[in-house]
């Protein structure tokens, strides 16, 4: 869960909904806020500068998230509201709207869409547990931008890596799949939280043989099914086939994953095979199956249906 959702729709009806990470909160609310009011005095928004000012809102929030952890293990325990000044309200107030070579390079056309189609959702500390237990390895930050409730634009950024993953469906990105996927048996991975509980469930669909692997934060569970980013192990361990979780989870927490599914020609749905709508209420209650490379049709086929009681 994340400890600050941060979702505009549209684009200037901000809900906050913060849980103690101040810093992250200043952050972010410095790099997307501040420009909100220049979105909304044009009836359309360019999607590709709203991808440059993800990459640039998960980096700076990263950047953060880091130091914030540092700071702590020196005792220092300050807030601090920017990377370069105490007290400010954020780098995002200087943001200079240039879009980045690598995104230019990828995306060389801009594309404008309705500003009021427009959710933006951020989860600016993914793993919240996994990062009090000193897991870094799970830690992430995600920004994703829906359109009519559909994921179009997913950022995902490591912290302790400095690796960004980023999907502009139908236009870019700077992931890919991995050579070869396995359904027979699948590598699962699924939430630590609920392991144990899941484990008769998976094994029930793909047989005794499915490897069941465990991990905190929903970015990092979608990173395991792409092609290892720059600065990973690249371990065999760090890899899925199949992202499942049965619980109910906030769409901030998968939107930014649910991108990169599906710019990479892959899918994220409910248990039932339904897509989820990034628009409405906070959250999904559906359960969720994501994979890239495998005919998601003939996995959820395999899936039983999930009873709580009895799992």
């Amino acid at each position: 869960m994340a400890p600050m959702g941060l979702r505009l729709s549209p684009l200037g009806a901000a809900i906050f909904c913060l849980l103690g990470v101040g810093v992250v909160y200043h952050l972010y609310s410095g790099v997307l806020s501040t420009r909100v009011a220049a979105f909304r005095q044009g009836s359309r928004v360019d999607l590709r500068d709203l991808l440059a000012l993800s990459v640039e809102a998960a980096v700076q929030g990263g950047r953060e998230v880091r130091r914030t952890l540092i700071g702590g293990r020196e005792g220092g325990g300050r807030e601090v509201n920017s990377e370069e000044h105490d007290g400010s309200a954020g780098e995002g107030e200087v943001w200079t709207k240039a879009i980045p070579p690598d995104i230019l390079k990828k995306v060389p056309e801009g594309k404008e869409v309705p500003a009021h189609m427009v959710t933006v959702w951020i989860d600016p500390l993914d793993a919240t547990q996994e990062y009090t237990e000193n897991m870094l390895q799970y830690v992430t930050t995600m920004v994703c931008v829906a359109v009519d409730g559909e994921p179009v634009i997913g950022v995902i950024h490591k912290p302790f890596t400095g690796d960004t993953a980023w999907a502009f469906v139908g236009q870019g990105h700077n992931v890919s799949r991995r050579s070869s996927y396995s359904l027979s048996p699948p590598t699962v991975i699924v939430s630590r939280s609920h392991a144990g509980r899941v484990r008769s469930f998976i094994q029930g669909a793909f047989g005794n043989a499915t490897t069941i692997t465990p991990a905190g934060g929903a970015g990092y569970k979608v990173l395991s099914l792409v092609a290892p980013l720059p600065h990973d192990t690249a371990s065999t361990s760090d890899q899925a086939d199949v992202y499942i979780h049965v619980t109910y989870i906030k769409k901030w927490d998968i939107c930014a994953g649910a991108a990169l599914v599906k710019a990479l020609g892959g899918r994220m749905t409910t248990l039932k095979g339904e897509d989820i709508d990034y628009r409405g209420n906070e959250g999904n209650s559906g359960g969720l199956v994501a994979s890239v490379g495998l005919d998601h049709k003939a996995l959820l086929e395999r899936l039983p249906a999930w009873d709580p009681e009895n799992h």
